[in-house]
């Protein structure tokens, strides 16, 4: 049997599945035919947009914007059924269980009556809170900013500094905006912190230079006094799409490289700087993309060239896979790294002080956030664009503040 007609089958089955228990809890609590033939009907709408789209689309294209729309359009149909089918699950097999024990002990009993529809109202119920946070992410939530600040103390940082701070900023992705005045909204926030130092950590685009074009003019608006520095992120060397020639994709990965300085950024190829005050100086390190399963053009020793292993450093690198593999045991001693890349998945839950989860920790050591190993930091910026999933559910876009301080 053919791989893809094996995976349209496994598919397929899914798909049944899901429905299958999301229509029972559906008849269960109504015999409305407009309820219960309208969900279908949805469910129907977006399984065909969303293999259409992934059939006739051009590979070419990449990620393109009717793709995100149709994945967000599938996501909201389908993860909400998920938690339906658990919960009816979780029922049926109480039920076999009570079946089984019953039969065994010569004891005929019964369900109660009424525990299905119960059972059915109570998964529907958990079913509408994702449901809610899909819709909301998709409309409202990829543009609900957040500034996280931090103060970090160091007992190497040069006097001159104490006081310093820096705006991150990651993962822009401009090939998936669609509205030029909230993210218009995002970047005068940004300039709202009036830091010393903007920097960048990568991923500028889905995968072409041309997704920047419309949004030049609204990033060429950052101001930092002492400068605004940026690195290359996954995305960046157009791996995601399938090239007519080789000579194509090069030529795209020069005009992503051009774009940096056209936006006003100082972009560090395996390279650092030294920012100097006062007559002190640190020194900012910037590595291309490392990452465990992507590229690794990434070069830390070239990129630490000419500085001192006693320098204060701040180093910039996309992926904190680079981090937890090579980074924070590195005898040169980083004091403080950037990165950005999981997005946190762009879904979770955070309470401060309570909870922070999301899919994303399966996959990533540090996948958001502050971490502290070895007296050295790591901050994973969770993204201040969205890719795939168009919109974003409890992890907000992030622009984060770092005040360093003399310990």
């Amino acid at each position: 049997m053919p791989r893809w007609l094996l995976t349209i089958i496994i598919i397929g089955l899914v798909i049944i599945i899901f429905e299958t228990y999301a229509f029972q809890a559906i008849i269960t609590i109504t015999k409305n035919k407009f309820v219960r033939y309208g969900w279908l009907f949805i469910s129907f709408l977006a399984y065909t947009h969303f293999f259409y789209v992934l059939i006739s689309s051009d590979k070419s294209s990449g990620q393109t914007l009717q793709f995100q729309l149709a994945l967000g359009m599938l996501v909201v149909v389908l993860l909400p059924k998920l938690l339906i089918l658990l919960v009816l699950l979780g029922e049926d097999i109480f039920r076999w269980i009570q079946k089984g024990i019953s039969y065994l002990s010569y004891n005929d009993t019964k369900p109660l009556a009424g525990r299905r529809t119960f059972v059915a109202k109570i998964a529907l119920g958990i079913a509408a809170i994702p449901l809610t946070g899909l819709l909301y992410g998709i409309v409202k939530g990829k543009y609900n900013y957040k500034v996280i600040k931090y103060q970090l103390s160091f007992k190497d940082l040069p006097d001159a500094f104490d006081g310093f701070t820096i705006t991150q900023v990651t993962d822009i992705h401009s090939g998936s905006f669609t509205d030029k005045k909230e993210i218009s909204y995002g970047v005068d926030l940004i300039n709202e912190q009036k830091s010393d130092m903007i920097l960048f950590t990568g991923d500028l685009v889905n995968n072409f230079a041309y997704e920047m074009d419309n949004w030049i003019d609204v990033f060429k608006q950052l101001k930092a006094p002492v400068g605004k520095y940026s690195i290359l992120g996954n995305h960046d060397y157009g791996d995601y799409s399938k090239w007519k020639d080789p000579e194509d994709k090069i030529a795209n990965f020069k005009a992503i490289k051009n774009l940096h300085p056209k936006i006003g950024f100082d972009l560090l190829l395996n390279e650092n700087r030294y920012i100097e005050k006062d007559g002190q100086k640190i020194a900012l390190v910037g590595v291309e993309n490392w990452g465990r399963g992507f590229n690794k053009a990434g070069d830390l020793k070239k990129a630490s060239e000419g500085i001192n292993k006693n320098d204060f450093k701040i180093l910039m690198s996309h992926d904190p896979s680079h981090w937890e593999s090579k980074i924070k045991k590195d005898d040169f001693n980083y004091q403080l790294t950037l990165s950005g890349h999981t997005h946190g998945l762009q879904f979770g839950i955070e309470i401060p002080g309570w909870i922070k989860w999301s899919p994303s920790q399966y996959v990533y050591k540090q996948w958001a956030g502050l971490y502290q190993e070895y007296g050295r930091y790591i901050n994973v910026n969770r993204g201040f664009g969205y890719h795939a999933f168009p919109g974003r559910v409890g992890i907000w876009p992030e622009i984060t503040v770092i005040e360093l301080k003399k310990a």
